[in-house]
């Protein structure tokens, strides 16, 4: 009887924490749709009204026909595709050589790359502008993708590393009797086998090329992206006001696509990084 009790005590308080976590990150997202749902005149009434009570889709509306929006979404489209694809590729190819081929040389790469990831994009801000603007890939697409590759690139390739470390290599070795030459044992063997990895950390970087917000702000005037679309919404009447219901309506427009992406891919994100994270 005493261990049935603890037994119910126990999974009892872990459900009472799980809806608190919940509720903790729910419910800002709950928030903040709500608030791009109701009408400007009554985000601040008194008392609070946790459902609207005269939902409009006024604010999509007006960023669509005001803000330029597909205009940002097609700028995002574009640096993010173009960087995922990149960025898989080079990933992939590094991740190959760094496990399967030894040398100082390698190694010292290798830790040069592990390094990068200790110091702060706000240290590198300044000599990396001046530098982009003398070689004319400020403000340009190239730039940018290239700002978001090298952002990305050091935690994908230690995932994909440590994940091709599981892959044995006697599975080469015996394609490699067979007459295989190099690049088909690559392609035809070992990337196949990569599939899980190669999808958890594209996944992963197309949520942070997403909420990337510092890179677009800083090396960019012209192109506009979504996560810097914020910073960049018209006034309607007071010229001192937030427009709040504009704010909540392009916060959720950028949420939304990372919460389909989780929620579907869950599963595949912890798996990839567990199986990219048990060896090194």
């Amino acid at each position: 009887m005493k261990t049935n009790k603890r037994k119910i005590i126990t999974a009892a308080g872990r459900w009472i924490i799980t809806f608190f976590v919940a509720f903790v990150i729910l419910f800002p997202l709950y928030w903040i749709f709500i608030s791009s749902i109701t009408p400007p005149g009554e985000l601040f009434d008194r008392p609070i009204d946790y459902t609207p009570d005269h939902p409009t889709l006024a604010s999509y509306i007006y960023l669509v026909s005001y803000a330029g929006l597909w205009e940002k979404v097609k700028n995002t489209l574009i640096i993010i595709g173009a960087s995922l694809i990149l960025s898989t590729v080079v990933c992939v190819l590094a991740a190959y050589g760094f496990c399967r081929f030894k040398s100082r040389g390698i190694n010292l790469v290798f830790a040069f790359m592990l390094a990068s990831m200790l110091i702060p994009d706000v240290v590198t801000t300044r000599p990396l502008y001046d530098f982009m603007r003398k070689v004319g890939l400020f403000d340009t697409f190239p730039g940018l993708i290239i700002l978001y590759i090298s952002g990305i690139l050091p935690f994908s390739v230690i995932v994909l590393t440590n994940f091709v470390k599981e892959i044995p290599m006697s599975l080469e070795e015996a394609a490699a009797i067979d007459g295989a030459g190099f690049m088909q044992i690559l392609f035809s063997i070992t990337m196949p086998l990569m599939k899980p990895a190669i999808a958890t950390i594209c996944i992963i970087n197309f949520i942070s090329c997403l909420n990337n917000f510092f890179t677009p702000l800083y090396y960019s005037n012209g192109i506009s992206v979504l996560s810097t679309a914020i910073t960049q919404l018209p006034l309607r009447d007071n010229m001192y006001s937030v427009p709040w219901d504009l704010v909540s309506a392009m916060g959720w427009i950028i949420i939304f696509p990372i919460i389909i992406f989780v929620a579907v891919f869950e599963r595949r994100i912890m798996d990839g990084i567990m199986a990219g994270g048990i060896k090194s």
